[in-house]
């Protein structure tokens, strides 16, 4: 797709090398814009896990070799500059971390809907997408304290590339929140699996989202799957990477079948992209590179902890 352009294209990744423990991983990029991830030190030391919050969100924290880094997702609404978490260890009193979020302009998509309803939805549709809204919220919001082993994602499903992370959306020339997931186009029926262990959080059928799955990763690290043919998961099911959670179909909002797939960092939609082991192989287009205020490359590097 011409002008595809999302934050795994440029070849910025987050790449996580497992270590002995599940709770040791490398983590050596970071994509500080709106849609991505900043990997910040925010301890080192033999001391217990910190507790890390940004912008009223609980953050993931993860082990790298003696430090403790924050994986933080930064949503595409947020502005570029500086920003700061609140970090507390044991008994100390919270503290402050300050880091930059460069500026990044994703590519604009045009779709056109028959189902005129999908772009204006009747009154009653309304009273049923605020009750869906609510539910999808609860779930985004999770935060579970089970172990993250790793952050590194296989495709849930197969199946070429439609729709990028971050587009700016327009349906029927009306404009529309920025598309916050990847779209797998796929033939009806083709299997959906999860791309890492996880909770089946919730399941439903949702106006705009159709049959969808949510999985919980741990530590505000949620999935979610959308416009499915058919769901195989029940809510609280403990799921395997790489298992059938349902099929690929053509519910709720859509112009033809695919899978909706979204990922959740402290709930901001971040692109699935970085997840992926070899971002540059899974996508092949060219997208902007990201640039600072002061017109710098954006730094792909988490810094290391100071001593």
């Amino acid at each position: 797709m011409q002008g595809f352009q999302g934050l795994a294209f440029i070849g910025l990744a987050l790449v996580f090398a497992a270590a002995a423990s599940a709770a040791e991983n490398n983590l050596l990029l970071t994509t500080p814009v709106p849609g991505g991830i900043a990997v910040i030190c925010v301890g080192r030391g033999p001391e217990l896990a910190p507790q890390v919050m940004f912008d009223g969100q609980r953050v993931l924290v993860m082990r790298s070799g003696d430090e403790w880094r924050a994986v933080v997702g930064l949503p595409l609404s947020l502005k570029p500059g500086s920003h700061e978490l609140s970090v507390v260890q044991g008994d100390k009193g919270p503290r402050s971390i300050r880091f930059n979020v460069a500026a990044y302009r994703y590519d604009t998509q045009r779709l056109t809907l028959a189902n005129l309803r999908q772009v204006n939805p009747e009154p009653a549709d309304l009273l049923r997408i605020d009750h869906e809204q609510e539910s999808i919220a609860q779930a985004f919001a999770t935060f579970s304290d089970q172990t993250v082993s790793e952050l590194s994602f296989d495709l849930p499903s197969a199946g070429r590339f439609s729709s990028g992370f971050g587009l700016r959306r327009f349906f029927n020339n009306e404009p529309r929140q920025p598309h916050s997931g990847l779209d797998i186009a796929a033939p009806e029926g083709t299997p959906v699996a999860a791309p890492a262990a996880g909770t089946v959080l919730e399941t439903g059928d949702y106006f705009f989202n159709g049959l969808t799955v949510f999985l919980d990763h741990g530590q505000g690290l949620v999935t979610m799957y959308n416009h499915l043919s058919r769901i195989e998961v029940t809510k609280g099911e403990r799921v395997a990477r790489g298992e059938k959670i349902g099929e690929v179909g053509r519910t709720g909002r859509v112009t033809g079948a695919h899978l909706h797939w979204s990922v959740s960092l402290n709930n901001a939609r971040v692109d699935p992209g970085l997840f992926l082991p070899d971002p540059v192989r899974a996508h092949p287009f060219t997208g902007l590179q990201p640039v600072a205020q002061g017109g710098s490359p954006v730094e792909a590097r988490a810094p290391r902890c100071e001593p």
